[in-house]
């Protein structure tokens, strides 16, 4: 039996949106930039796709722009901000994605800016008490960079409340929404985000593609010098088939979110209550009533549990000690570090898809408990 639980990292691409996507690829390979009748038609299915996802979070088509990923998002975005004259800092935490923290470093850097960090419990929530104090010798000079849900713990931040302390102080609120993007309605007309990113391979959509979103409010420096595409805030030739194959998983993810939500809700709850009841010594990272689909087991930090991914991988189950994006290095998830947790226990993220079944979860436990 195999069995992939690996969902935050990726997830296995909608067989519709495949579908769509060929459809394209074979039909429509005209420059979106050219006048003549085949860069029209590709033209009008860039829009489209646009006007689908902007629709959806209740935006404006002009505050959204095509990426190659949810890592260039981040990059334009800090870059963007950080070159403006009047920010002079960036506060953020430190469980961000690595995408995030290494943009802001580099780029601060850069344009010779500071950073300062709100700490964390021990569940991964924000000190609110301790951002308002951040931000109240603040001036209209600051960028505040929160993920909306961490992709390692699920703990979700309250996104309402810090957007309220953002505009007491004329902040301006960048969230990475990576992981709650076709998860959540994330209803941008609610006006509590200035910058927002999605990757499309996070909901069932291809690799190698995403958007930002950008509030028609603000105006920042594109990231990529060039040709005038994306309204001059990403130069290159767009990827027609990955950009309309993203929207139609967008879309997709959008008609059934109710059902999949319920469905994780109540698989977590079974997860957790077999756990509990039959695996010894363990505990869970993060708020578990963070983001639905995603938990975080703490196994002991033994020599026992030092190959227990291999384990796994060797019963055909398929999960992650912490990120994708670092989980070839050799040392401790800076998230875990951060909650105080890196010295005593060992991470097992489990996050399913609207693929996950209960007989899935039942093998994982059957397995864990018996290695």
């Amino acid at each position: 039996m195999q069995v992939y639980l690996d969902n935050a990292a990726t997830t296995k691409m909608d067989d519709e949106v495949i579908d769509f996507m060929q459809q394209i690829l074979r039909s429509n390979y005209g420059n979106p930039s050219s006048i003549y009748e085949l860069g029209r038609q590709s033209r009008v299915i860039i829009e489209n796709a646009r006007t689908t996802i902007a629709n959806l979070l209740k935006a404006t088509p002009s505050e959204i722009f095509f990426t190659s990923g949810g890592t260039e998002a981040i990059n334009t975005i800090i870059s963007g901000v950080l070159q403006k004259t009047e920010i002079t800092r960036v506060i953020t935490s430190p469980i961000e994605h690595s995408a995030m923290l290494k943009s802001i470093e580099y780029y601060a850097r850069l344009f010779g800016k500071s950073v300062e960090f709100v700490s964390v419990d021990g569940k991964g929530h924000i000190n609110i008490d301790e951002l308002d104090k951040l931000l109240s010798k603040s001036n209209g000079d600051t960028l505040v960079s929160l993920m909306h849900a961490n992709n390692e713990i699920g703990t979700l931040l309250p996104l309402k409340r810090v957007s309220e302390i953002c505009k007491k102080y004329n902040t301006l609120l960048f969230s990475d929404t990576v992981q709650t993007m076709g998860k959540y309605s994330n209803d941008l007309s609610k006006g509590y985000l200035d910058f927002a990113v999605a990757s499309a391979h996070k909901f069932h959509g291809p690799k190698g593609v995403g958007f930002m979103y950008i509030s028609g409010e603000n105006k920042i420096s594109p990231l990529l010098q060039g040709g005038s595409q994306e309204r001059n805030m990403r130069a290159g030739t767009e990827n027609i088939a990955e950009i309309a194959a993203m929207a139609k998983a967008f879309e997709l993810s959008y008609e059934s979110m109710e059902l999949n939500n319920a469905k994780y809700i109540e698989y977590k709850k079974h997860l957790i209550n077999r756990i509990e009841k039959e695996v010894k010594e363990v505990s869970f990272n993060g708020d578990i009533e963070g983001l639905p689909n995603l938990l975080s087991i703490a196994l002991p930090k033994t020599t026992h549990n030092e190959m227990i991914l291999m384990k796994l991988d060797i019963k055909g189950i398929y999960v992650s000690g912490a990120s994708a994006c670092s989980s070839g290095a050799i040392k401790d998830s800076h998230v875990i570090e951060a909650i105080g947790k890196a010295k005593t226990i060992r991470p097992i993220r489990l996050a399913m898809s609207k693929y996950t079944t209960k007989e899935e979860l039942d093998y994982f436990v059957e397995v864990l408990k018996k290695l």
